[in-house]
C-alpha cells in the first residue's frame, strides 16, 4: 500500500478544514480553537491552531494523507513540520477576498521553499458572487502558466476530489520522472 502525504495550506478562512472535511473518509481530526479576536469572529467562530488531518484511500493500492495547515501566521511554525515528508500541497485561496491574495502567494512562495514538489493553487468559493474568476487570480498572484489553478467550492465534494486529482497527477508525473 502506497500512502500520500499532501498539505492543504493557505490563509486565515480560506476553506482549508471545510476542503478536508468534505472528501476525508474519517472523521476529521482537528485543532480549532474559538476565537477571541473580534475582527476574525467576524469571519468564523474558531481557527485551526495546530493541523487538520483526513484520509482518503483512492483504490487497494493508494491512500491520501491530507494535513491542513493553520492560516494565520501567529501559527507558522506548524508549517515546516506538516511539511516535512509531503509529495505535493494545494494553496487554498478566498477567491472573493482580493485581500488575502499577497498572503497566498507568501505562503505559496514559503512552501515552495520547503520542498520542491508539485503543488495547485485553488481558487476557493467560486459559488461566492464576488469570486475572482481563475485566469485573473492567475494574473493577481503572478501563477506561472505551467501550475494549475484550479476553480473549487471547498463544500463540494466532486470540486474538492477534482483538486486533489490534479495534485496527484502532477505527483505521479514527478515520481515517473524520478525513475
Amino acid at each position: 500500500m502506497q500512502t500520500v502525504k499532501m498539505v492543504i495550506t493557505g490563509p486565515f478562512s480560506a476553506g482549508k478544514t471545510e476542503f478536508i472535511r468534505s472528501i476525508s473518509e474519517i472523521e476529521v481530526v482537528s485543532t480549532d480553537q474559538a476565537i477571541t479576536s473580534a475582527a476574525e469572529k467576524e469571519v468564523k467562530s474558531a481557527t485551526t491552531v495546530a493541523m487538520d488531518f483526513g484520509r482518503i484511500t483512492v483504490d487497494d493500492d493508494l491512500v491520501l494523507y491530507l494535513f491542513g495547515t493553520p492560516g494565520q501566521r501567529r501559527f507558522d511554525f506548524m508549517w515546516e513540520i506538516l511539511a516535512e515528508g509531503m509529495l505535493g500541497f494545494v494553496v487554498m485561496v478566498d477567491s472573493a477576498k482580493p485581500e488575502t491574495f499577497r498572503e497566498a502567494k507568501s505562503i505559496l512562495e514559503t512552501f515552495r521553499a520547503y520542498a520542491p514538489t508539485p503543488y495547485v493553487v485553488a481558487a476557493n468559493k467560486q459559488d461566492h458572487p464576488d469570486a475572482w474568476a481563475a485566469d485573473d487570480l492567475r494574473i493577481a498572484l503572478r501563477i506561472e502558466e505551467g501550475v494549475k489553478l484550479l476553480p473549487c467550492v471547498a463544500k463540494d465534494k466532486e470540486s474538492v476530489k477534482n483538486v486533489l486529482l490534479e495534485l496527484l497527477y502532477s505527483i505521479l508525473e514527478e515520481m515517473d520522472k524520478q525513475q
